[in-house]
């Protein structure tokens, strides 16, 4: 999740956005709903899956797995190995457990994105499973060729993050890790509701960001990504989108327009793991009309840690970094 108005980007914006903050937007079941079945009349040592791509037959315990596009980290935050990766940005690996960050690299990377891979290198790996997530334009390009490798997972761009997360560890034979990552997120939910609810109740929030990508003197209002867990999983008052429209993240706002969040009671922003502004954000934080927004001379400007919201580790992660902030407010009403 991240935005800037989508006609001036294209595909690398799209692909920044949509990796981080789709898996959020699409109104998927829980992690717990993952389709997975025995192969009726199959032998036991395959089971069927349902996918983007149909109902696909895989190994009952597949050993080698190969991950593509944005199932990479999902499947090693839930404890898996796989055997060959697509590249990830150094600022998400950056930010992945030492643990996770030694698994992805013990793999062969076999291209820079999904729709760009090394078939040849691909077939050398003689993968049990194909896991993916990409585009559909990605799709078309290699699909065919990905499922005459190996049995291939296809999950498409808008899969909402628990779903995804429950569907990986079934297809992916990492199940075990699951059941737990998914009481400790419902745990940390529950305490940080029961917590900070009067504080929660009536403060109007607003979450504001700035990419990489983002265009000189611009910022955007997240309403997706991690911000979304905040607003649907935590209950924030946060700005969104009228439904069937563009999100709000998606379009970039100009500095003098950082004044007009002077309505909101707090503001939440980017923090890397130390608690700083994020590089892209600091440009918003250097700014007089930033430095001198009553909420910001109040104390009342949350930096938030989010490496991540397409699985359980890094939303866990985001969910102590949004509780030490909401903390922060105790003392200030």
């Amino acid at each position: 999740m991240s935005s800037t108005p989508m006609t001036k980007r294209g595909t690398a914006v799209a692909a920044a956005l949509l990796s981080a903050s789709l898996l959020l937007t699409a109104c998927g079941g829980d992690g717990d709903q993952a389709s997975a079945g025995t192969g009726g009349g199959k032998s036991a040592k395959t089971r069927s899956v349902k996918a983007e791509n149909g109902t696909v037959e895989i190994p009952a315990a597949p050993q080698r797995i190969v991950t593509i596009g944005n199932t990479n980290l999902p499947f090693i935050d839930l404890g898996g190995k796989p055997v060959g990766v697509t590249e990830v940005s150094d600022s998400d690996l950056a930010v992945l457990p030492k643990e996770q960050k030694a698994a992805y690299e013990a793999a062969e990377v076999i291209g820079s994105s999904g729709g760009e891979v090394d078939l040849e290198k691909l077939a050398g790996l003689k993968p049990d499973v194909i896991l993916v997530q990409l585009s559909s334009d990605d799709w078309g390009k290699v699909g065919k060729r990905l499922e005459s490798i190996a049995p291939t997972v296809l999950w498409g761009l808008d899969t909402e993050w628990k779903r995804f997360a429950g569907e990986i560890a079934t297809a992916g034979n990492v199940a075990g890790e699951l059941n737990q990552r998914k009481a400790e997120f419902e745990s940390r939910v529950a305490k940080i509701k029961k917590t900070y609810g009067k504080i929660i109740d009536g403060t109007e929030f607003v979450d504001v960001s700035r990419g990489d990508w983002s265009d000189p003197g611009t910022f955007y209002i997240a309403d997706i990504g991690c911000s979304e867990i905040a607003r649907d999983d935590i209950g924030l008052d946060l700005p969104e989108a009228a439904e069937g429209k563009d999100p709000l993240a998606y379009e970039s706002l100009p500095f003098e327009q950082l004044a007009e969040l002077s309505k909101y009671d707090v503001i939440t922003y980017p923090v890397d793991a130390e608690g700083r502004p994020t590089e892209p954000f600091v440009p918003v934080t250097s700014t007089n009309t930033w430095k001198t927004l009553p909420t910001v001379e109040s104390g009342r400007a949350l930096g938030v840690f989010c490496p991540g919201n397409n699985s359980y580790g890094p939303v866990l992660r985001y969910l102590d970094s949004l509780d030490s902030a909401l903390a922060t407010l105790a003392g200030k009403r």
